[in-house]
């Protein structure tokens, strides 16, 4: 994911290239003064990609969003040119911060953000008596921070268990850590295929420990 990441960045500085090659001069119907412009459809093309970009590499929450959509907005007596440059200086700067690893922390922190909302729901569900629902719900943390340590390490994604050996593999944690989360695995699959008899709901809150255990030593 990060080296499509990569390419994805180059591509669009390279557009961002040739959209400005295509600046062109034109007379004010206002003042009669020459100006320069670029076709908007150019700037609306690039700049749909460059959102869905930032959206996905930085997280939908991240000041370079925020930052640019800000940057988006034109106001009075402004410039598509003016525009395209308040762009270009936000998409450049994610890119630099891309590129320079900056923002692995901030997309864990919104990250860890989303499943520590996750795994109260599970905590309330497991309160509440639903503590197959809730073994899902950490299950579904688990497997999507597998993954997205998978991702890290350049390795295959696959079955939870499969990416619990790959990682441990390849130095990703320990055997004790591979051991525990084959056990949580086990609750995981249990819940899924409707055996709550499988497991307790003391094993369930265990789970969901662990589970964040597990999320805060990957920060």
């Amino acid at each position: 994911m990060t080296a499509l990441f990569k390419q994805r960045f180059g591509e669009l500085e390279q557009q961002l290239s040739d959209i400005e090659r295509s600046t062109t001069e034109v007379r004010s119907p206002i003042t009669g003064d020459s100006e320069l412009t670029i076709p908007s459809d150019l700037i609306l093309n690039w700049s749909v990609k460059v959102r869905s970009l930032l959206e996905r590499a930085c997280g939908v929450k991240s000041t370079h969003l925020q930052m640019y959509l800000d940057a988006e907005k034109l106001v009075s007596f402004d410039s598509r040119l003016n525009q395209l440059k308040r762009m270009k200086a936000v998409f450049l700067a994610a890119k630099e911060d891309f590129e320079g690893g900056y923002l692995n922390s901030l997309r864990n922190l919104v990250q860890a953000e989303v499943f520590s909302n996750e795994l109260e729901q599970a905590e309330e569900l497991l309160s509440s008596g639903y503590a197959t629902a809730a073994a899902v719900i950490a299950g579904v943390v688990l497997e999507t921070s597998l993954r997205d340590l998978c991702s890290k390490h350049a390795i295959g994604h696959g079955t939870l268990n499969r990416m619990n050996d790959d990682l441990a593999k390849a130095g990703a944690y320990n055997t004790n850590q591979k051991k525990q989360i084959t056990s949580l695995s086990a609750i995981r699959n249990s819940a899924a295929h409707g055996k709550p008899e499988e497991f307790t709901a003391d094993q369930v809150k265990g789970m969901i420990d662990d589970v964040q255990r597990f999320l805060l030593a990957q920060q």
